[in-house]
């Protein structure tokens, strides 16, 4: 090679050198694990409520009736208001009744003053006839006279005592202590014509009946648990204690106890029927509201809970991720068991003291390895309520 071409290529040589390890590209770094919130498990024991949904009645409802025809007279009640036993609630027209009354009393009166004349005639002619004063057969007839018109007099009497009863019907009183609800006639119109007109209802509202409906599986929960339950024929086996949820949110203040169960399960809807008798002091409750009682089923000692966020749903299987000491993520499949607020009783598949995936399950993947973050707990705050629906 020319000696004058040596420095040249040497500098070529050096410029591509340097051009190759421009074109080379920088490793890339591996990406950094993925950040999750875990949360424990933690075991305590659980309370486990049945909530069943239910409908109020009053103890006692009663249809106040017109049990007479006649024009209402009065409407002697504040619609809505409490009466008590035999206040006057209803007047109608009594004359008709009145002067019914007057003509049976005259009939009666009419019908004894023959049956006086008919016991002389007897009394008369019964000596007579030993006489042979009278024939037999004028004795006879005056003994059947007498007959007839002591039927009379009997027949009379009655049709007064019943006039007598009618008429006091035309004044309606109140049967029971309770809330009377609105008038369903007016003053002036005609009641009781061929049939008893519904004229009210009042009902007894302390204490008040809640009616559920339980379910034939409820009902054989139950029972398993407590063959004793099946015939309450004592006062102190009935279940008590029941909370009542009311439609805003609220909690009745007084508890309650079961009273009679529905001796056969309905057919057609597949439930037994319940009453619970709830104290209503201050009468709160009305015939017709809506709620949920919660009943104590059974408590669950030692329960294992998780947060109800941690527990995936595919098909019926039930499965969370747990995280474990490196930080690596197995899904594992569980059986769960009762709600409890905002976490979630899980009956098998997990150990006290290890840590699920709370939030971010979405980013990770059976053996992944993560970056743990600790979760708020969610139950802490009402890790002393009551359990949720029994499953």
């Amino acid at each position: 090679m020319d000696i004058h071409l040596r420095p040249l290529t040497v500098a070529v040589a050096a410029v591509a050198a340097t051009l190759c390890s421009a074109c080379e590209k920088p490793p890339v770094a591996a990406p950094a694990p993925p950040e999750v919130y875990v949360a424990p498990v933690v075991q305590r024991d659980v309370p486990v409520y049945l909530d069943l949904v239910g409908q109020t009645q009053g103890f006692q409802d009663v249809d106040i009736r017109a049990r007479v025809e006649g024009f209402l007279d009065s409407v002697n009640f504040r619609e809505g208001s409490f009466v008590r036993k035999g206040d006057l609630l209803y007047q109608i027209d009594p004359k008709p009744l009145q002067a019914t009354l007057a003509q049976a009393n005259a009939e009666l009166a009419t019908s004894r003053a023959r049956l006086a004349k008919a016991d002389n005639d007897v009394a008369r002619y019964t000596p007579l006839v030993a006489r042979q004063a009278v024939s037999q057969r004028e004795l006879d007839d005056a003994r059947a006279e007498q007959d007839s018109t002591r039927a009379q007099v009997e027949a009379s009497k009655a049709a007064a005592e019943k006039t007598t009863l009618d008429l006091s019907y035309t004044k309606i009183f109140s049967p029971i202590n309770g809330l009377i609800g609105t008038t369903q006639v007016k003053p002036g119109s005609l009641v009781g014509r061929g049939e008893s007109t519904l004229l009210t209802t009042v009902s007894l509202i302390d204490p008040v009946i809640f009616r559920v409906a339980l379910t034939e599986a409820d009902y054989l929960r139950i029972i398993k648990r407590d063959p004793t339950r099946a015939t309450q024929d004592k006062q102190d086996k009935k279940v008590s204690g029941i909370q009542l949820t009311l439609a805003d949110g609220t909690v009745h203040p007084q508890t309650g106890t079961v009273g009679p169960v529905e001796r056969a399960v309905n057919s057609t809807t597949g439930t037994l029927g319940v009453q619970i008798y709830f104290p209503n002091p201050d009468s709160v409750l009305r015939p017709g509201q809506y709620g949920r009682a919660r009943v104590l089923l059974d408590t669950k000692v030692g329960a294992l809970l998780v947060p109800q966020r941690a527990v995936q749903e595919l098909q019926n299987l039930y499965s969370v991720a747990v995280v474990g000491a490196e930080g690596k993520v197995a899904f594992r499949n569980v059986k769960v068991g009762p709600r409890v607020d905002t976490l979630w009783v899980i009956e098998d598949g997990l150990k006290p003291g290890e840590q699920v995936v709370a939030e971010g399950l979405q980013s990770v993947r059976d053996g992944m390895t993560v970056r743990t973050k600790p979760a708020p707990a969610p139950g802490a705050a009402a890790s002393n309520g009551p359990a949720g629906e029994a499953r």
